[in-house]
């Protein structure tokens, strides 16, 4: 498959940090950018630039909180990769994010859920003023409601966000979900570019974002060795050998594997196991899962089935 019109934008640090509260070193990250670099990935999402201030007692590393002049000190020599950054509602205080003329970062991600559509809108307005390129990205659209999303629609076609995102933040879609939003989509936002950020629960995150390049989503979203919260994304490395872009070059996402990810899979864990699969086939945020894995019961995959679709702990589960 050859399509050139799309765009791989590498979050194994963003991400990835779910998993191990973005504890990566500097060493770690700057290898990992070299890298993406070299195999021509379009963009890297080095972190969150949310603010510690309105997270109380966030103990997380660097990459939660990104600063200016540390980024520098991360990448003194920028290549072709461009750099983005991920922000919450909520969580980002305006007054932290520079102009791009004095930023090392190039895109700046809103995300939201549905209900926070016209504050995240807010956000965009203001860094597309400040010169970033934007993206939106609805999470959790597997329980959005049609008539929500529709009035969405109306405000979004309207601002300035370069990208919007179709995000399968519970790995429970499949490829006939994907294509139907993906036309959806096409059809309210006509001026828009896409995006895909699809979860592994239910190992369809590498189908789901081919089926929707396939359809001309442009952002496909990845990371290295898949890793991402619980299940994971889409690999990087699939991606660039798949997508035949001359650009791509494989051998570097090889190489930053055998150094930094299979050292860093054995202390922490993330992928395909079958507790996400059972979250993502009932379309539930993995957190009840991710729990299950930190217990001694990790393994007891038919009791966490029993409990999980139990009438009395179905509701529970459910949450964003």
């Amino acid at each position: 498959m050859k399509d050139s019109h799309a765009k791989i934008l590498d979050c194994t640090i963003r991400d990835g940090g779910l998993v191990n509260n973005w504890d990566f070193s500097v060493e770690f990250v700057r290898d990992l950018y070299a890298s993406l670099n070299a195999a021509g990935v379009d963009y890297m999402e080095i972190g969150y630039k949310n603010s510690p201030k309105l997270l109380k007692g966030a103990d997380a590393g660097p990459w939660r909180f990104l600063d200016e002049s540390f980024l520098r000190d991360v990448i003194p020599q920028k290549g072709n990769t461009k750099l983005s950054a991920l922000v919450d509602i909520g969580r980002v205080d305006e007054n932290d994010i520079l102009p791009r003329s004095e930023s090392l970062l190039d895109m700046i991600r809103v995300a939201c859920y549905i209900k926070d559509v016209d504050k995240a809108l807010d956000l965009v307005y203001k860094f597309h003023g400040y010169g970033y390129e934007t993206t939106l990205n609805i999470m959790a659209l597997s329980h959005v409601m049609e008539n929500d999303l529709l009035d969405a629609f109306v405000e979004i076609a309207k601002s300035p966000v370069d990208v919007v995102y179709v995000v399968d933040s519970y790995g429970s879609l499949d490829h006939r979900d994907i294509e139907y939003l993906v036309t959806k989509f096409q059809r309210h936002l006509p001026g828009k570019q896409l995006g895909i950020h699809a979860h592994n629960n239910m190992q369809l995150a590498f189908s789901n974002t081919i089926a929707a390049a396939e359809r001309g989503v442009q952002f496909l979203d990845a990371s290295v060795f898949g890793m991402g919260r619980a299940a994971g994304n889409c690999n990087t490395e699939l991606l660039v050998s798949y997508l035949k872009n001359p650009k791509y070059e494989l051998r570097p996402i090889l190489e930053v594997i055998e150094r930094r990810m299979i050292p860093l899979r054995e202390k922490v864990e993330w992928g395909y196991i079958v507790p996400y699969m059972l979250t993502g086939m009932l379309n539930e945020h993995p957190r009840v899962a991710m729990a299950l894995r930190a217990s001694e019961d990790k393994d007891k995959y038919a009791e966490f089935y029993d409990r999980l679709t139990s009438p009395e702990t179905v509701p529970s589960a459910r949450g964003d």
